[in-house]
């Protein structure tokens, strides 16, 4: 019988589409503006790919929707290995359950979350490791994370939910799975609302790595090559211009921040910025204040363009830092006139370059809107210069 184990941080990401930068401290708050749980949904499609083998697995995990509620929604045999004492669950229950896990010596830890969450998992398998040096020879377990959270700088994670449950399924299957270790990383929350970026290294763990399924630790700095940059923002300046009616939502990252600085105007470096006739209307918004804003542009007859950037070393063009472009915000902008053409991808043919052929993940949490975006789309890499890329959906 295969022993997985599964921690879920139901609260992972729930800060996001209200544009709060993560979770930290921030759960209530986020809540009350409208933020919607979503870890547990994250986590059961991981586990759907493991239904066909669901008699060989025997599920570790803890109670109610720290695991126990996902694994039994979807038919899994289940085993309480930690109850938490009410719903509000803390980060000390993540470690209890880690512990707990690790002591029932389970295959692999499948864990839901963000890169604090992967902190407080990594605390508790440093401090294992240590004790096992010292009384026995007994293998690390190794831990693979669900991507949930806001911030997902760690290279712990797969690249997707899809994508967790597939890396497990190799276990099952007794397939080739190569083990390395992978960087534990996080920023200062603090600073990150403040549009400022400084993530530091807070340990490793051992990590199943198939290079299909897993991501790489993010890429950081800014872009070197400024010439490339004015005119990646030269090419977008022009379309504003020829287009001035047109509502731009800006969306995060460096790339689009050298865009937003040669326009002249103040930028949310992680956050998303609204421009029309080249001039700055909102800054920072929310989901719903987004949403509100496009029903406005469509009672007005007003076309909508989307400016987005990838994350550099992984890819993602949604999913990631911008989830504040849920769906339906995504679905209303692909589905005006010109379609897909509204969804303006911008990036040096570096960083292009740098993902190995690996195709540009959409992974809204929409299945049949990934895969409405799937195939080759444009990417504007200089001054009425694009090149063509591949789209993949979740695996």
């Amino acid at each position: 019988m295969f022993k997985l184990g599964l921690v879920i941080n139901p609260v992972a990401g729930v800060g996001g589409s209200v544009a709060l930068k993560g979770s930290d401290d921030m759960v209530e708050h986020a809540l009350a503006l409208g933020a919607e749980l979503k870890a547990n949904t994250r986590t059961q499609t991981a586990l759907s790919v493991l239904l066909p083998y669901q008699n060989e697995i025997m599920v570790y995990t803890v109670n109610n929707q720290m695991g126990e509620q996902a694994a039994k929604n979807l038919g899994f045999n289940v085993k309480l290995v930690y109850q938490t004492r009410n719903d509000n669950t803390q980060s000390s229950d993540t470690e209890h359950a880690i512990s707990a896990l690790l002591a029932e010596q389970v295959d692999i830890i499948l864990f839901a979350g963000g890169d604090g969450t992967a902190r407080n998992i990594a605390k508790v398998v440093a401090l294992n490791t240590e004790q096992k040096s010292q009384q026995s020879m007994l293998p690390q377990v190794p831990v693979l994370g669900i991507p949930a959270g806001c911030k997902i700088h760690s290279g712990v994670y797969a690249i997707t939910p899809t994508a967790a449950g597939r890396v497990v399924e190799l276990m099952i299957t007794k397939q080739l799975v190569t083990l390395t270790e992978g960087d534990v990383m996080d920023i200062d929350e603090s600073l990150f609302r403040q549009g400022v970026v400084k993530a530091k290294r807070f340990g490793e763990m051992k990590i199943p790595s198939e290079l299909r399924y897993v991501q790489a630790v993010k890429s950081g700095g800014k872009e070197s090559d400024e010439l490339v940059l004015h005119d990646i923002s030269e090419d977008i300046i022009a379309n504003m211009s020829d287009n001035n009616e047109n509502l731009f939502i800006i969306g995060s990252g460096s790339t689009t921040n050298f865009l937003m600085s040669e326009l002249g105007l103040k930028n949310t470096l992680l956050g998303v910025d609204l421009v029309q006739n080249e001039a700055l209307i909102a800054s920072d918004v929310t989901e719903k204040q987004l949403w509100q804003q496009l029903m406005l542009s469509k009672k007005n007859q007003q076309n909508v363009k989307l400016v987005i950037t990838l994350i550099g070393g992984q890819g993602h063009i949604f999913g990631r830092g911008n989830q504040q472009l849920s769906p339906r915000i995504i679905r209303f902008i692909s589905e005006q006139h010109g379609g897909k053409e509204n969804i303006i991808i911008i990036a040096t043919k570096m960083k292009l370059t740098a993902l190995n052929h690996q195709p540009l993940i959409s992974d809204t949490g929409d299945n049949k809107l990934d895969q409405l975006l799937s195939g080759f789309m444009p990417i504007t890499t200089g001054y009425k210069d694009q090149v063509l890329y591949p789209v993949s959906s979740p695996l």
